[in-house]
């Protein structure tokens, strides 16, 4: 079976479990049901579908993946998928999740998700209070529980780009230093293109008027739609970060290779002096001067000394060498 958990809740507390075989009555907004189905089969779907006059346009999208974030309205009920996140290695693998709403139903269906609605479901019925209040603010408390696991990524790659900056700082970046970060900037930005539907889902709740949302629930969906943006703005600057990593270690590279081509170039100034007087007088002519004197040779080594400590200590000065 892929349903997770399927209570009937009365005044916030879970008074029983229900069945997807057959609908329940609800009396009063005080009383829902809240279903949470992983991966559930085209005819679970269709119970449903029965049992609560969901819609079958939505019932489709709810059986299908990779869907983008959205919501949809039909009648009195409400349609919302959502995406979820997490990191794997370098990869931000992604998870889907639909939420159907009604007036005495909620009824989340996962897809790829790594993290189950267990823990939130444990919190709630801790608090009765807010559960109480209906599933309206059931399904704030699953948009935000889905929110706030893209906090981590960001956060944990943020912590080795930060590593790759001091590596880039203190030595040349390797070929997979290079991929990795051109990897991780091509992640965040297919993460971006599910935090801006994900901005809009929430956008819409907080201004929709149906009546299975409560008016007074809409400061909570401001504050889901106040972390996606945070999330967004952590990824724009991660991205920015990524960037600046690579630019920067091309400038220090650029720099380290300019250090090197003028040691190179001191270096061969300095041997160009004894290279070309060993060269003049290397030539094989009888009639050359100083060919006889008895200290040439000595007089010659001395000013090829004298000539390269000059240019060594000229070079050194200018911080060449």
């Amino acid at each position: 079976m892929s349903v997770v958990a399927a209570h009937l809740y009365r005044k916030g507390k879970k008074a029983k479990a229900v069945s997807l075989d057959e609908p329940i009555d609800c009396k009063g907004k005080s009383e829902f049901v809240w279903i949470g189905l992983f991966e559930p089969s085209k005819r679970e779907l269709e119970q449903l579908e029965k049992n609560y006059g969901l819609h079958p346009l939505a019932i489709e999208d709810a059986f299908k993946a990779n869907q983008i974030p959205k919501v949809d309205v039909y009648g009195d009920q409400l349609f919302v998928m959502t995406r979820t996140a997490h990191l794997e290695h370098d990869l931000i693998a992604y998870g889907e999740t639909a939420i159907f709403v009604g007036k005495n139903f909620i009824i989340s269906v996962r897809h790829g998700s790594a993290r189950a609605h267990s823990e939130l479901r444990a919190q709630l019925e801790a608090a009765p209070s807010l559960l109480g209040q209906g599933p309206d603010y059931v399904l704030h408390a699953i948009l935000d529980f889905i929110v706030d696991g893209y906090l981590p990524i960001v956060e944990t790659i943020e912590e080795r780009v930060l590593v790759m900056e001091q590596s880039a700082l203190d030595s040349f970046l390797s070929r997979a230093d290079v991929k990795r970060i051109f990897g991780l900037r091509q992640e965040l930005i297919r993460f971006k293109r599910i935090i801006g539907p994900m901005m809009e889902v929430c956008g819409r709740l907080v201004h929709l008027d149906t009546p299975c949302l409560d008016a007074n629930a809409r400061p909570y969906f401001q504050d889901v739609l106040d972390h996606v943006r945070r999330v967004d703005a952590m990824v724009n600057s991660l991205r920015d970060v990524l960037t600046s990593v690579f630019e920067v270690s091309n400038l220090l590279e650029q720099q380290r290779q300019g250090v090197i081509t003028r040691q190179l170039a001191a270096w061969a100034a300095i041997l160009a002096v004894p290279t070309a007087i060993a060269g003049i007088y290397g030539m094989n002519f009888e009639n050359m001067p100083e060919l006889k004197t008895q200290y040439g040779y000595f007089v010659i080594v001395g000013v090829i000394a004298l000539l390269c400590t000059v240019l060594y200590l000229r070079f050194k000065r200018a911080r060449w060498l």
